[in-house]
Formats: C-alpha cells, sequence, structure tokens
C-alpha cells in the first residue's frame, strides 16, 4: 500500500490530514460486475494512499427495473467477517464492503445498498462507513427520497424504498487515525454522512453539527443529467461554505445499461467553497487531503459556524 504523500499549503509548509478519495462509477444490472469494478476503484484509491474512500449510491446496482434492488436486498450485519463462508456467501455485497475496508486497512463509505425493511415490497437505501477492520462503524439509512418528473423524465423512490431515520454524526478518534498513520490535531473527526437527495436540504447538515461543527461531509449519489447539469455542483459548494467543511462527493456518471443518464463530476471541495479537484464523467477517482489546518484557519477569519442563532 502505498505511502500518502501530501500536497502543500499555500504557505509551502506540508499538508497533513486525512487523504480521501470519491469513487465514481457507471454501474450497471449486474451485481457481480459491480462489485468487481468497486474492489478495483477501491483498491486503485488505497494505492495511492487513500485512507477514507467513498463509493457511489446505487454502485452495487443500476437495475432495468426499480424492483430490482428488491432482489439483491440484503439483511443487516454489521460484522460479516465474522460470519461462517455459506453466511458470507449469503451477504455478498456486506461482505465485499467488510473485506474492502479490511484489507486495504481503510475507512470505506460504502454508497448505498439495499437492505431488507420492514414494509413489503420497499428496502432501506443505506449507507454503511466501515473501519479498517471491517467492522460497520456507522449506519445511515436515506432519509430524503427522490421524486422528479418534468413530462420527460419521471422519477419517484417511495415507490420502491421505505423512508430512513434522522440522522446521526459519525465519528473517527485521532488514536485510531494515527494508527493509520493520518496526522489528526483534534480528539476526534466528526463526519457527515448523506446521501444524493439530502444535499437539498441544508438543515440535514446543521442537525449533524448541533452538537459539533462537522470536519468532512461524504455525500454518495447518482443525480439525474437533468438536475446535475443545473444544481449539483451549486448545492455542494453551499453545503461546504455555509458548514466550513470539506466535502468529499461520489457520484455515479454516465450512461448506463438501463438507460438511465447521470451527472457524474465527482467533487472534493473545501470550506471555502472551492473544488480541489474533481471527475466530469465516467469511471474514476478524485483523490485529496482532508486538512484540519485549513478549515480551522478559514473559521478564525469568517466565524460564521460560531454565529449561529438558530440550529
Amino acid at each position: 500500500m502505498a505511502t500518502p504523500r501530501f500536497p502543500a499549503r499555500s504557505d509551502g509548509t506540508e499538508a497533513g490530514g486525512l487523504p480521501v478519495a470519491a469513487v465514481q462509477m457507471v454501474s450497471g444490472s449486474t451485481l457481480q460486475d459491480n462489485l468487481q469494478t468497486a474492489a478495483r476503484l477501491v483498491g486503485q484509491a488505497a494505492d495511492q494512499g487513500a485512507k477514507l474512500i467513498a463509493l457511489p449510491e446505487y454502485f452495487c446496482l443500476m437495475g432495468q427495473r426499480e424492483s430490482d434492488k428488491l432482489a439483491i436486498a440484503e439483511p443487516y450485519q454489521p460484522t460479516p467477517l465474522d460470519l461462517a463462508p455459506e453466511a458470507q456467501e449469503r451477504l455478498p455485497i456486506q461482505t465485499r464492503l467488510a473485506r474492502l475496508a479490511r484489507d486495504h486497512r481503510i475507512w470505506l463509505v460504502g454508497g448505498s445498498i439495499p437492505l431488507v425493511s420492514d414494509q413489503p415490497n420497499k428496502v432501506l437505501n443505506t449507507c454503511l462507513t466501515y473501519d479498517p477492520e471491517g467492522r460497520v462503524l456507522h449506519r445511515y439509512d436515506k432519509l430524503h427520497l427522490f421524486a422528479f418528473s418534468n413530462g420527460t423524465e419521471s422519477y419517484d423512490e417511495s415507490r420502491s424504498i421505505a423512508h430512513g431515520s434522522p440522522p446521526t454524526p459519525c465519528q473517527i478518534g485521532a488514536a485510531d487515525l494515527s494508527r493509520q498513520s493520518v496526522q489528526w490535531p483534534m480528539p476526534l473527526l466528526h463526519l457527515a454522512q448523506s446521501v444524493c437527495y439530502d444535499i437539498r436540504f441544508p438543515e440535514f447538515y446543521r442537525l449533524l453539527g448541533r452538537d459539533h461543527p462537522l470536519d468532512l461531509i461524504v455525500v454518495t449519489a447518482a443525480f439525474t443529467w437533468t438536475t446535475g447539469q443545473a444544481h449539483w455542483e451549486l448545492l455542494l459548494r453551499a453545503r461546504a461554505i455555509e458548514n466550513q467543511c470539506w466535502l468529499l462527493a461520489s457520484a455515479q456518471g454516465g450512461d448506463h445499461d438501463n438507460g438511465r443518464r447521470t451527472w457524474g463530476q465527482s467533487l472534493l471541495i473545501n470550506p471555502w467553497g472551492q473544488i480541489v479537484a474533481q471527475q466530469a464523467s465516467g469511471e474514476g477517482l478524485v483523490t485529496g487531503v482532508v486538512d484540519p489546518l485549513v478549515t480551522q484557519r478559514i473559521r478564525l477569519n469568517l466565524p460564521a459556524v460560531q454565529h449561529r442563532v438558530l440550529v
């Protein structure tokens, strides 16, 4: 595994922090092909030194029909690698994610996967974050379900997806970061997980940062080409600016075999709202370093997070 090489800050000093990567995919309708592509790209990102890697929404399947999610939905298992091999075979998505995290010694934000829900004919659209031991560190079931119709395109996630619960922040301890050779000067890294349509709701992130300002927002998405062209970059930059934190967005980006076209443009954005790295369309990686000193400097110069009154 490659040793992270941090870029220089604007003052010429070496940038410390968390090396991250967003994986961009053009997932198809075959589960095993998508899992293999995800594994290859995660491996490439880890070889480049990334310690936190995010996959896009629906990385495991962009099906021909809405009901295809039901066919591959798995029951939730926070420690699949502790199961017997035959039990692991019944959980191919969660087992693959856990193994990738453990084998590469990374934090892996596993895009979104369909989990079994308590509602008939519906799944949960769930984002699982794994620690370097391959165990689930945090679970988020997508809360806001996308709906859009313009006379040409029509989407309604609520037909096949159940609403999730209000989110909680994800935290990674400095000692755990240090064991992975990550320089982090604070006791905790405060992370917000979110999925696609969530980015249209600024209060979602205010809630997650209410008790402690966020260090990093991670967005996993499959924005349509129509809505992405109009709003994707604008929304992401706004969420980074108003929370004065880094934002890593991993997206689907291209023409899928089910006829759907997604926008792409996976991004890393700094707390000033500047795009540090991006991938327009197609399969690829976006890499960079979440530098806490950049965050501190911006919040010192413009203490907007401290000036919050309502939330």
